[in-house]
């Protein structure tokens, strides 16, 4: 049986050092691995060839012992090859050629690709395997190992045992310190350079990282790849990773003492890692450091250059790394205009909200004074946004550095970017919530808002509907949190109106009227406006020219409210039905500014009724048709349905065109038409563009025509 084992020597000394793997230890456990798996009873049968560049590795001072010593002693066949790229080549050459018979059991071990072309190269039975022995994702994912050959890790095979690596990350000191000298932390790609740079140690076996989590404002900001905020969800990233986010009280001494007492605890379990890595700058680390290195542990040190303590830097047992050499993350100043392509992902409620909402807290407390960099890092804090100056600093440092913020002098004067997308929707979504609670409350002369109310409420907020905005409940829940902890609304617990031992949560405005809304120009937001006190005496025919929307809500409110109320013979409509049923017509507050134009000109009275078909009173809305207002809008209504009449008596197509062509160009037809497909009364034909079959017998057109119709199926 002919069974073959080639060990790239080159590579497995990379290998050996990463891993503390002694190399004598390591050929001895490669060639009885071989032996074994090739089911030979004597290893004297197995011809194991390794090739180096034997000259390079004689002249490295690092090694006591010669590679090519080592692996002749052990029984190796050792071939030199200088030039890598004809390793299969020399091996062909110097090996293969001189043993005519094919090959059995073929064993590669290496880390590279170089090697692997000799597969295709050999001779070998119909019956052969073919194994390769390696430890670099590169060669598992080979296009030659798509067939049947067998890839196994190194680490794992009989008598070659890979070191353990825990790794303790302070990541309170790493975070602020990258952030101090200069980088944007990038929680993702940070976390997957801190994992990869472990797995070059050896196998990974336990990672923690040590904060404040959830300590708002504790950290500095951690964006994540599209330049989001996501300092909240740490934790969660971390986990998916396979760290342990581990709590600990803001402040330095608090996260040393925590990560001393775990890496000296874990240092006496027997199955504690070989190798320990301390990601910190922190010199008061020596005394964690030498209890482990007399336990006979590799320590690494991960720490930021500039700000790694000079006794971590002169210790001379340690192997110092730095964090900013093994990941790339950017520069503050490398950001310049700000990258972020909000649209596409959801648009949730950062630190940079906290700046936004705050400097327009200070802007109108100011009245107009000069905002600084001092005066919004101490607004800041009083809100709690941050815990200290520092981290006030890093805030704002980061947000000029994104183009949120801008420097309008050397004293530190600050400006917004009301042109910079995350300020634009910062506020559009600010603006619209406030207005929402601040009407509602104002028009229904309401105390607050019932939490489940103000959800649907926002959810037909027709201009938050944009990329990312908007999308769910959660998402509307996460800005009233956010406008909460920002103190510009607020939220409380009372009891349930129909059990009183129950609280439900309920939003109020604060006493304090310092709300952060500002012109921003364009389509961005705009100030809470009561409109309705303008529209006292207003006819619906004069709304028009100023509130166009506003006036077609009114028209559908007064028609739908008296189509019900007449046909069911009740005095009032349910006001949540009424919603439901024009919703789709609703582009924000529209139905409600409808409602406060109907209230205030007296044309509805909107109360609490009793339900026939429930325990508890229903709000709902109930029409006065002797108003004059409500009678012109009526009339109008009944002055269309004649129209249809007419064109279903004279067998006239009902179209759009034909309709204007009837009732002439002082008539909103589109409108119209609207209604009267939203009321039932008109139904489009399938597969007639822009033509209607009249519903006869609806309750509507038999009340305009008095009840004289035939009852002739619908045209």
């Amino acid at each position: 049986m002919a069974a073959y084992l080639i060990v790239d020597v080159d590579d497995l000394l990379r290998f050996s050092s990463y891993r503390g793997i002694d190399l004598h230890e390591l050929a001895v456990a490669l060639r009885g691995s071989a032996g074994f798996v090739a089911g030979l009873y004597d290893t004297a049968s197995l011809k194991a060839v390794a090739l180096a560049d034997w000259r390079s590795q004689s002249r490295d001072e690092n090694l006591q012992l010669e590679p090519e010593t080592i692996f002749r002693s052990v029984g190796y066949q050792v071939v030199d090859v200088q030039d890598r790229s004809c390793l299969p080549e020399c091996l062909l050459r110097d090996v293969f050629r001189h043993d005519s018979n094919p090959i059995d059991e073929l064993i590669l071990a290496t880390t590279g690709t170089d090697l692997l072309p000799l597969i295709d190269e050999v001779q070998v039975t119909d019956t052969a395997r073919i194994r390769v022995w390696g430890d670099d994702e590169e060669v598992a994912r080979a296009p030659c190992l798509s067939r049947d050959i067998i890839f196994q890790p190194l680490v794992g095979l009989h008598g070659i045992k890979g070191q353990n690596v825990w790794v303790y990350i302070d990541f309170e000191n790493i975070s602020i310190s990258l952030n101090e000298q200069g980088f944007v932390v990038n929680l993702d790609h940070l976390i997957e350079r801190l994992v990869a740079q472990a797995q070059a140690h050896g196998k990974l076996v336990k990672m923690a990282a040590y904060a404040p989590w959830g300590q708002r404002g504790a950290l500095p900001p951690l964006v994540d790849a599209s330049g989001r905020e996501v300092a909240d969800d740490a934790p969660s990233r971390l986990m998916m990773a396979n760290i342990d986010p581990v709590f600990h009280l803001p402040g330095k001494q608090s996260a040393d003492i925590r990560i001393a007492r775990d890496v000296l605890t874990d240092a006496g379990h027997p199955e504690a890692g070989d190798v320990i890595i301390l990601a910190t700058g922190d010199r008061d680390f020596n005394d964690v450091i030498n209890p482990l290195l007399q336990r006979n542990k590799t320590v690494v040190v991960w720490g930021v250059r500039g700000s790694t303590g000079r006794l971590l830097q002169s210790h001379p047992s340690l192997q110092l790394e730095y964090i900013d050499d093994f990941t790339d993350l950017r520069t503050h100043q490398s950001l310049g205009a700000f990258e972020t392509e909000v649209d596409i992902e959801s648009f949730i409620p950062s630190q940079w909200s906290s700046v936004i909402i705050q400097y327009f807290r200070l802007e109108k407390s100011s009245s107009g004074g000069d905002i600084t960099e001092e005066n919004l890092i101490a607004q800041m804090i009083d809100i709690g946004d941050v815990i200290s100056v520092e981290r006030g600093n890093d805030l704002v440092s980061q947000a000029i550095s994104l183009g949120i913020l801008k420097q309008q002098s050397a004293l530190g004067v600050l400006s917004l970017n009301l042109q910079h997308p995350v300020v634009e929707k910062t506020l559009l979504i600010v603006n619209r919530m406030i207005r929402r609670v601040a009407n509602t409350l104002h028009s229904r002369s309401w105390e607050y808002v019932n939490y489940g109310f103000l959800l649907k409420g926002l959810a037909m907020e027709r201009d938050l509907d944009r990329p990312g905005m908007n999308e769910s409940d959660q998402w509307r829940s996460h800005w009233i949190d956010c406008l909460v902890r920002e103190g510009i609304l607020q939220r409380d617990l009372v009891p349930h109106r129909h059990n009183p031992d129950d609280l439900v949560p309920v939003i109020r405005l604060p006493e304090t009227s310092d709300l952060p809304l500002a012109q921003t120009g364009g389509e961005g937001p705009s100030p809470i406006e009561f409109a309705s006190e303008e529209w006292q005496g207003v006819p619906p025919h004069q709304l028009y020219k100023t509130d166009t929307e506003v006036a077609h809500m009114v028209n559908r409110i007064v028609v739908s409210v008296q189509q019900f109320t007449s046909f069911r013979n009740f005095a009032w409509c349910p006001l949540g039905s009424l919603h439901r049923r024009l919703r789709e017509f609703d582009s924000g507050v529209i139905f409600q500014h409808a409602v406060e134009y109907l209230l205030v000109n007296n044309m509805v009275t909107v109360n609490e009724y009793p339900n026939p078909r429930s325990d508890y009173n229903t709000k709902g809305i109930e029409l006065d048709e002797a108003c004059p207002f409500a009678a012109v809008i009526l009339a109008e209504r009944d002055e269309f349905v004649r129209v249809l009449l007419e064109m279903y008596r004279s067998n006239v197509t009902i179209s759009q065109a034909n309709i204007e062509q009837r009732l002439g160009e002082d008539w909103d037809v589109s409108l119209w038409l609207s209604i009267m497909k939203t009321e039932n009364v008109l139904n489009a034909l399938p597969g007639r563009a822009d033509q209607y079959s009249l519903f006869r017998t609806h309750h509507t057109v038999k009340l305009v025509a008095n009840d004289d119709v035939d009852e002739v199926a619908t045209a």
